[in-house]
């Protein structure tokens, strides 16, 4: 269980430098990150994105802590009316739902035609480019609510709503105030699912309104992604999440980020500035056998663990990624991490009952990672903390033995597994191999990060041999992030293996 061994893939796993054993120990034996005197309390304050967001904000609203604050935000009323039923009677939560309008096609090619005035507003430094067109098709039909949206026209109606000042301008308003205004220390969860389009379409755009202009990057806000399942509707598995994971990894790992801004300025700074958490599907689903109730499970399991304590569960296990991800030279609890390419951590939950099996998790064969704790919240024994330690040693190999905290709860055990890379995900080089397959068309419509910029991010640039981002009006839009890395293949060396040995043959000659 505590020795490193390579995943297959061929990525670099000797992660010593920044993550000295002494650090990792220090986490483990002497518990550096449970939170003191002097921090907390703290505030909740969830954002929930799409049907799968909506979701875990009802499940929260029925132990919301004292100064909980909430906004639902989906197209369509299904699950939002969920949320408003919860609403009202939770009495600790302030919460509020936005239901974005399907436009008419003609109201949203105005509102997409005067984009570039809505950019340049919001960030002064916005390139006009004159080769702007709209990026979604002008014969597109959109769809009716109820029916499933593409990534690219979810964002669509979303900036037209978020750029002309209405509902959701003004909710997100009242959210960040709300947040800035508590007295306890606010902890921002964006809640949405990764194989939902809404949700995953939308969040690239909100997150950063959110945690870059309205918070300034102030509080820590966390993302929560839900993974899809085997067991979701065949057009979940369409290869969507190829570019959806994509967008994520160039907006969280610090190198990948910095090779956007170098282009497009520091507002498409990473907006998750207390980290990303991806939560699996299919290990619940193995244990329902049916999708209804592991929807139910996962969502219930997410809110547990976001409310236990009031917040103090979540605040420790922030605490601990970042102790990890600060750099040893720079070791110190009150930095914040850069994220590196390993920014996934892996969110599990359960009864304990069903403790001892952790199958189904989606990772690759031989995943290791430096640490990996388990909470036991609550109507938990000691024979439960050992089974599930012991399922940890078969999913994942660790430096040092996984540790179980126990602590007063809903009867839950969570599991992290911290600092997983997206090759890590076995959904990932699946949907890459269904997205090879796809019309360009199709491709565009999967996107949503960048496309307002001319950015098809996970095509390959059209002006700058190695990199990503093809420009989709032709001209030089791109990120300075090789399309080889994108895609989560080996770079070639720029000398041929002939040129090393004649090289090589002169310098001895």
């Amino acid at each position: 269980m505590s020795t490193d061994h390579g995943h297959g893939h061929d990525h670099e796993h000797d992660h010593s430098t920044g993550t000295a054993l002494a650090r990792i120990e220090a986490l483990s034996q002497e518990r550096v990150h449970r939170a003191g005197d002097h921090e907390g309390p703290f505030s909740l304050h969830v954002l929930g994105l799409g049907g799968t967001g909506a979701g875990i904000v009802t499940e929260v609203l029925e132990n919301a802590p004292e100064g909980c604050t909430a906004l639902a935000v989906d197209i369509g009323p299904a699950d939002l009316a969920k949320v408003a039923e919860a609403a009202a009677s939770a009495s600790n939560a302030a919460v509020r739902t936005v239901e974005l309008p399907v436009p008419s096609r003609e109201e949203l090619s105005a509102s997409l035609n005067r984009y570039r005035e809505f950019l340049k507003m919001e960030y002064p430094r916005y390139y006009w480019n004159p080769n702007y067109e709209p990026w979604l098709p002008g014969d597109l039909q959109l769809p009716a609510p109820g029916e499933r949206f593409s990534r690219a026209v979810a964002k669509a109606i979303y900036g037209s709503e978020y750029y002309q000042n209405r509902e959701i301008t003004k909710a997100l308003d009242e959210f960040a105030e709300g947040i800035l205004a508590s007295e306890k220390t606010p902890l921002v969860v964006v809640a949405f699912s990764l194989g939902g389009a809404v949700g995953s379409g939308i969040v690239v755009e909100l997150a950063r309104h959110l945690s870059n202009i309205k918070l300034g990057r102030r509080p820590w806000v966390i993302g929560i992604g839900v993974l899809p399942s085997a067991a979701d509707a065949p057009e979940i598995a369409d290869g969507s999440f190829f570019p959806v994971i994509n967008e994520l990894d160039c907006m969280i790992d610090t190198e990948k980020n910095n090779g956007v801004m170098a282009v497009w300025g520091d507002l498409y700074k990473n907006p998750f500035t207390g980290g990303f958490f991806a939560v699996p599907q299919d290990d619940v689903q193995e244990l329902t056998g049916d999708l209804a109730q592991t929807h139910a499970r996962v969502d219930a399991g997410i809110a547990g663990f976001l409310t236990a304590g009031g917040g103090v569960h979540l605040y420790e296990t922030l605490k601990a990624l970042n102790w990890l991800a600060v750099p040893g030279d720079q070791w110190h609890p009150a930095i914040r991490g850069q994220q590196s390419d390993r920014w996934v951590n892996l969110l599990t939950t359960r009864s304990p009952d069903d403790a001892g099996s952790l199958s189904g998790l989606g990772l690759t064969k031989g995943f290791s990672t430096e640490y990996a704790e388990a909470r036991l919240l609550g109507g938990a024994s000691k024979e439960t903390g050992e089974a599930v330690a012991a399922a940890i040693g078969q999913v994942a190999a660790t430096r040092v033995p996984p540790v179980v905290l126990e602590a007063e709860g809903p009867g839950l055990v969570s599991v992290v597994l911290p600092r997983a890379s997206k090759l890590d995900l076995e959904l990932f080089t699946k949907s890459r191999d269904i997205y090879d397959t796809l019309e360009w068309d199709d491709k565009l419509l999967m996107h949503s990060w960048l496309l307002d910029l001319g950015v098809m991010l996970c095509e390959p640039s059209i002006r700058f041999d190695g990199m990503g981002g093809e420009c989709i009006w032709g001209c030089a839009c791109w990120v300075v992030v090789p399309h080889a890395a994108i895609r989560g293949e080996e770079i070639a060396s720029p000398v041929s293996l002939d040129e090393e040995t004649a090289a090589s043959s002169i310098s001895s000659g």
